[in-house]
């Protein structure tokens, strides 16, 4: 059987789909894009990669079978819908897009095209979210009832002034970066239950102080702060399940968090990963823990799982690459990440009227 031929665009987290690939046995890169001539040239060379451009239409005339799609939110939607439309299959870098209404055109496009569009939600992928799905659906924790789910960081701003503090290219901040990872994971937990309602606030209070400065902080008079840097909402489903959920890049708290807590009728559970309180480095604790009761007396019990270094981004690629050999669907298709959009969508939309909002 031939080789699944992939082409990447975009070189920066593009480099986690290169060796997800090549560590596949039926996979190889072809063809790596990207505007900036230098690292393209770095990168390629690094991984080995024969062919190179900066125009990724040039790119889509080779014989690929497909493209991860690894740019800011702002071309996921342009360049998706081009991949498509040549017939190639897309992995796209989350969100799906800047909001719903270009996510919409994405999954018509996928669809018209008779081709697969897969969304890298990487955190369906880690190895104890697998584990914790097994659980799921072997019926421990009965019904699903309640879920509390977020990302917080105490000083954590991306890119200072660069495109993820600018709404045009970005759609949001931490919401949309953060968020839509631990909202969609903690909903594929639930079964992916319909959205019906939500009621959020967003907050602006530290990033603005950025003002002038470009990435990292270092100043530029063009460096944009247009962005909330905290949001916090709850969401009703139709089936009377809720979900709270927050999100920041800043803010007085400890440590950074990422976490999901799930209620169910007959047992519970938590998968965090608590960072370093002093936020110098990257060091971080993966925790799995099961929540039930045994004859009448509350039990805890830790799940030992290996991490992976690669936070479930290899084993993504992964699957990708099996549902094109296999035929199948994947686990994370466009359309998911279209529900995840239609929620972020009415969440900025309920901050921004201060009243809850229908998900349509």
């Amino acid at each position: 059987m031939a080789k699944i031929k992939a082409g990447i665009i975009g070189a920066g987290i593009g480099t986690y789909h290169i060796e997800g690939y090549q560590a596949h046995g039926d996979a190889e890169v072809v063809a790596l894009c990207d505007l900036n001539e230098e690292v393209l040239a770095q990168t390629a060379e690094e991984y080995e990669i024969e062919k190179t451009f900066t125009d990724y239409t040039a790119m889509l005339e080779l014989d690929l079978d497909c493209v991860s799609v690894c740019v800011p939110n702002k071309f996921h939607a342009p360049i998706t819908i081009d991949c498509l439309k040549a017939g190639k299959n897309v992995l796209c870098e989350k969100p799906l897009a800047r909001n719903a209404k270009e996510g919409q055109k994405m999954v018509d496009a996928a669809e018209k095209a008779g081709k697969t569009l897969m969304i890298q939600f990487n955190n369906r992928f880690r190895p104890e979210a697998r584990m914790l799905k097994g659980h799921v659906d072997a019926g421990t924790f009965g019904d699903i009832y309640f879920a509390r789910c977020g990302w917080i960081r105490r000083n954590g701003i991306p890119g200072w002034g660069g495109w993820f503090t600018n709404q045009e290219v970005a759609g949001g901040g931490p919401l949309i970066d953060l968020a839509v990872h631990m909202l969609d994971l903690t909903m594929w937990l639930m079964g992916n239950p319909e959205p019906e309602i939500c009621m959020a606030s967003t907050y602006s209070v530290f990033g603005p102080q950025m003002e002038g400065l470009g990435p990292w902080g270092t100043p530029d008079p063009d460096g944009t702060f247009d962005v909330e840097d905290m949001a916090v909402g709850m969401l009703k489903f139709a089936d009377g399940q809720t979900i709270l959920l927050e999100a920041s890049w800043a803010a007085r708290i400890k440590r950074e968090w990422v976490y999901s807590t799930i209620c169910g009728t007959e047992a519970g559970a938590s998968l965090e990963r608590v960072f370093a309180v002093d936020g110098v480095d990257d060091s971080a604790i993966d925790t799995l823990e099961l929540y039930t009761q045994e004859q009448g007396e509350p039990v805890d019990r830790v799940v030992k799982v290996e991490p992976d270094p690669a936070m479930g981004r290899h084993t993504a690629v992964k699957h990708f690459v099996d549902c094109l050999i296999d035929g199948v669907e994947p686990i994370s298709p466009g359309t998911d990440g279209l529900r995840i959009m239609k929620i972020l969508d009415a969440m900025y939309k309920s901050a921004e009227q201060g009243k809850a909002i229908r998900i349509k």
